[in-house]
């Protein structure tokens, strides 16, 4: 089934992912060191649950998640060296690293189940345990999701399959390669969040991906379930401009896609859970796009989590002379990394290995022309440019007015912008600033309640010595202290 996008702009762009299918799938051997961010892209840390010295197999959980944060296992067995302050792949976090003991020994206890038998809960808790988070890059716990989903009692299940980034072309090798699993894995989601409908979303430059979808579809076919074929747009794959695609249902402005009735999943996210529920085992590894003019042989690779990229690299044939800069991510929404000792993590889907070629070259900033090519190419409908003017300005209200906390980040406007005016980074500059602000704001507002009640303690206590020192007077005197 395929019906026209519903989006408004959005850029047609040159996919550069013909490269990785070259060669196979590549499943890398465990690494001899494995450094676990406690943060793995949600911007929350996990709990740490080692301590150096301590003795883990493959399956152990490390870290304890929580919020925004999902649980962490260790993807090979051996001791933890040591808990540090290292490179990650959003600069520098919490790290529990672990030396592999080269014997891959499993942690007891792991087992398959027969999930129809289960109830939602029971299948909540298991993805909750397993440590599954969302592959598309947030790397929000999964079964967090699902339950908020069942709780507001949403109807619609979509598989985001997407992936419109350029370079970025894992999710197209895991449908090519794992169908079956993520049809599994859907209905294992539906059966876990009460959805009655799912719709896996892929864009139509993914021909081999939706022939393997068709036919795990054909084989195991499940009430609800349906492939939607839609045009190769950017940014289509963002959640809520694919929700409103596949559902004709847009997420309100500061909403939860469960307000709308619809939660939305990841394709390797799908897979992780049919993983998890067959095996047993926790989401200790991912696959991730290897590529870029800066690397010999792009492909797709399947990693432990923790892996340092300089292995994902070197196990597509290494770097090139020409290569100057590590991207987590495409080449729109990607950030640069710090570098090659920087892991792996649960929210990195791809690392760019980029030369000049690969990159634009960035012209002198000119001042805006007011061409309005900007707004045109929006695709969540802002003023680009009176936005912009609000964030260099500070103006809060007008960074309120103009959508500031809608704006996605998608890089569109910054791409046709003729000025070269860098809009995307100024919009996050701002917002951070915003959330320093509110930081100071909120912890201001504390440091009043607990002055406050510091001097309501300090009146108390006075006011209880007085008395004290009344009754006293009194009884030397032989008064009741109650007399007056």
């Amino acid at each position: 089934m395929s019906r026209p996008a519903v989006m408004r702009g959005g850029l047609r762009l040159e996919a550069c992912k013909t490269r990785p299918f070259e060669q196979p799938l590549h499943v890398l051997p465990a690494p001899a060191i494995a450094i676990l961010a406690l943060d793995q892209g949600s911007g929350e840390a996990a709990t740490p649950l080692v301590q150096p010295g301590d003795t883990v197999r493959v399956g152990t959980r490390i870290a304890a998640g929580g919020g925004a944060a999902a649980d962490l296992h260790s993807p090979v067995s051996g001791a933890v060296r040591e808990l540090a302050r290292l490179a990650v792949p959003g600069g520098v976090g919490d790290c529990v690293v672990i030396e592999s003991d080269g014997r891959d020994d499993r942690e007891p206890g792991l087992g398959t189940c027969d999930w129809r038998s289960l109830t939602a809960e029971a299948l909540l808790e298991r993805i909750a345990a397993a440590g599954i988070a969302g592959l598309g890059g947030a790397a929000f716990p999964t079964a967090a999701k699902l339950a908020l989903a069942r709780s507001a009692g949403v109807d619609w299940l979509v598989l985001n399959g997407a992936e419109c980034e350029p370079w970025i072309c894992c999710d197209d090798a895991l449908m090519r390669q794992r169908a079956k699993d993520v049809v599994l894995g859907a209905q294992i989601m539906l059966a876990a969040c009460g959805a009655a409908r799912c719709t896996i979303a892929v864009e139509d430059d993914k021909p081999a991906a939706i022939a393997a979808l068709e036919a795990a579809l054909a084989a195991a076919p499940a009430a609800g379930l349906e492939l939607l074929t839609l045009p190769a747009v950017f940014p289509l794959g963002a959640e809520a401009l694919l929700i409103a695609a596949v559902t004709g249902r847009e997420v309100p402005r500061g909403g939860l896609p469960p307000d709308i009735g619809v939660v939305c999943q990841n394709v390797g996210t799908a897979a992780a859970v049919s993983s998890c529920v067959r095996d047993g085992m926790p989401l200790v590894s991912r696959i991730v796009t290897v590529t870029g003019s800066g690397v010999r042989q792009p492909a797709n690779v399947e990693a432990c989590i923790g892996t340092p990229v300089a292995a994902l690299i070197a196990a597509c044939g290494g770097r090139v002379d020409a290569s100057i800069s590590l991207i987590a991510g495409g080449s729109l929404t990607g950030r640069a990394l710090a570098g090659d000792a920087v892991p792996l993590t649960k929210g990195l889907n791809c690392v760019l290995v980029a030369t000049g070629d690969d990159l634009s070259p960035r012209s002198p900033e000119l001042p805006c022309i007011r061409c309005g090519d900007c707004a045109v190419a929006c695709p969540v409908g802002l003023l680009p440019q009176q936005l912009h003017v609000a964030a260099r300005a500070d103006d809060r209200s007008g960074q309120d007015r103009f959508g500031l906390d809608a704006c996605i980040e998608c890089g569109c406007c910054d791409y046709v912008c003729p000025s070269a005016i860098p809009l995307t980074a100024r919009f996050r500059a701002a917002r951070t600033r915003r959330h320093l602000h509110e930081q100071e704001r909120r912890r201001a507002a504390d440091a009043r309640v607990r002055f406050e009640r510091h001097q309501r303690r300090l009146a108390e206590q006075a006011e209880a010595e007085r008395r004290a020192f009344d009754a006293a007077r009194s009884h030397a005197r032989g008064q009741d202290p109650g007399e007056s």
